[in-house]
């Protein structure tokens, strides 16, 4: 076949560098917000903050420093000889060095600060590793001790093989060792405060933490003894099995599963509950009530006020009349920098914009909502809804609704929170899922648990109510509920 040349006239949709800017402007929180247009300032000269510029504070910097050198060449010679007898405060003004004037206060005195208090907190491995220190080892079996404080998990667990903890010892920190001396570290290491550290499986962290109680009453011995015998069973809460397995009556079981249930499954967990990672929350919107009406705003408390540099700018002007090559090189250079940080301001006034449109949408369809705080009021919303009232595509919505939080008189909710699904009821009026999970939830925090609601039983009362809905269709609302089935939520 031979080669030829075709012309043809098509169109094609190519989104262009603002737009793919507008995207990613959209989609971040308040705090990556921040961040990016820090980015911005540091790496585009020709965007900087409102207010005075650098090159203003040098030329009054110089101009002071000018006068300050004329002031002192035209003094005498014969003063300078009392220059001794002369002291600092008598030749400085006293407010030149006065603390309002290296402070600057931008926030009004109606802003409410709020400082979250962090209690700083011991971790677990420093609390063993001080038990250890007092315990009368010899230096092999101390620093074995401390390998294997190592590897303690953070719940407490240590889930490797000894002979591969043997292994490690071996070739990182150069110490020869048995699987016999590993073992008996564990065991020395299990003898230590929480009880149950150093486990290596749930069954022995709870027989150890058994074994530590000073009273070994009936029930304690018979707890050893479904743990031992009967954990399958008891972890998928099979009580009639464990009674005719080890003879035990339905009335003294429940006193020996209570017994269990007291047990902590994570023991490091109890020493520093505060030293994981706290992270606060900052709403991107606030909505609250005056007189009878709906206030949305826009948390921009913290964004610095844009320009371009001046100075930039007439720099450019002073360019484009040169005629040299290097001239039209750095005039360039300028005109593409002053372009950019003209879309990145262009951009976060048009990211403003969308929030607020969006979120005004949003906060008109829920008003319900945000009047009463009742979740049942929730309508059933989806990002298609406010996509075609506010005329934005569905995934400009919803990457409006991704990391986003907003301050409500109820609390701080992200704003996925207010889209749901939709299903009908008999009488043919459409109900959010989420009124459908609150009956739920109500249903099961309020059954016999002596004899829980099945999924099928649940199905029954909300169609009873009114509901049209499957029995799969409850078990996924209860599963996302985080609700486990009937015979897990069983009780003796």
């Amino acid at each position: 076949m031979a080669l030829r040349q075709i012309q043809s006239l098509r169109l094609q949709q190519k989104l262009s560098p603002q737009q793919i800017q507008l995207m990613k402007l959209i989609q971040l929180p308040v705090m990556a917000l921040e961040q990016r247009i820090k980015e911005e300032l540091e790496s585009n000269p020709a965007l900087e903050e409102e207010g005075e510029s650098i090159s203003e504070l040098d030329e009054e910097f110089e101009a002071d420093r000018e006068g300050d050198l004329e002031g002192e060449a035209s003094e005498g010679t014969e003063d300078a000889m009392a220059e001794n007898d002369v002291s600092f405060e008598d030749f400085v003004d006293e407010d030149e060095f006065a603390d309002y004037k290296y402070q600057i206060n931008n926030s009004g005195k109606d802003n409410d600060f709020k400082e979250m208090p962090i209690r700083g907190s011991r971790d677990f491995h420093d609390l063993l590793e001080e038990q250890l220190g007092l315990l009368a080892l010899s230096e092999d079996d101390a620093q074995v001790g401390n390998y294997l404080i190592g590897c303690i998990d953070d719940d407490g667990y240590i889930r490797r093989e000894s002979s591969a903890i043997k292994d490690d010892l071996a070739f990182t920190r150069n110490i020869e060792t048995t699987k016999e001396v590993v073992e008996r570290m564990i065991i020395v290491l299990q003898s230590l405060d929480p009880p149950g550290i150093a486990a290596r499986t749930l069954q022995e962290c709870l027989l150890l933490q058994m074994e530590r109680k000073e009273q070994q009453t009936k029930e304690i011995q018979f707890a050893k003894d479904v743990v031992r015998y009967c954990m399958e069973e008891f972890s998928k809460k099979h009580y009639d099995k464990i009674s005719k397995k080890l003879g035990i009556p339905e009335e003294e079981l429940k006193e020996v599963i209570m017994e269990i249930t007291k047990l902590n499954p994570k023991p490091g967990n109890t020493q520093s509950p505060s030293s994981g990672t706290v992270q606060e929350v900052i709403p991107d919107f606030s909505i609250s009530q005056n007189d009878g009406l709906l206030e949305l705003s826009l948390n921009s408390r913290n964004m610095p006020e844009l320009k371009i540099s001046q100075e930039y700018l007439e720099m450019l002007t002073q360019l484009n009349k040169k005629k040299e090559k290097s001239a039209k090189d750095a005039s360039g250079f300028i005109k593409s920098k002053i372009e950019n940080a003209q879309w990145f301001m262009d951009a976060l006034f048009q990211r403003q914009k969308t929030l607020l449109t969006t979120m005004n949408c949003i906060m008109q369809f829920q008003s319900e909502y945000f009047f009463t705080g009742d979740e049942t009021r929730l309508r059933p919303m989806i990002l298609k809804d406010i996509a075609e009232k506010v005329n934005l595509d569905i995934s400009t919505v919803s990457r409006v609704a991704n990391s986003k939080y907003v301050s409500t008189s109820f609390g701080t909710f992200p704003l996925k929170y207010f889209f749901s699904e939709s299903m009908s009821t008999d009488s043919g009026e459409e109900v959010s899922s989420r009124e459908v999970k609150k009956i739920l939830e109500e249903c099961i925090g309020a059954e016999d648990k002596h004899k829980p609601l099945t999924d099928e039983a649940l199905c029954n009362i909300l169609r009873e109510k009114g509901y049209n809905i499957a029995r799969r269709t409850v078990a996924k609302y209860r599963e996302q509920l985080d609700l486990p089935v009937a015979r897990m939520r069983k009780e003796i």
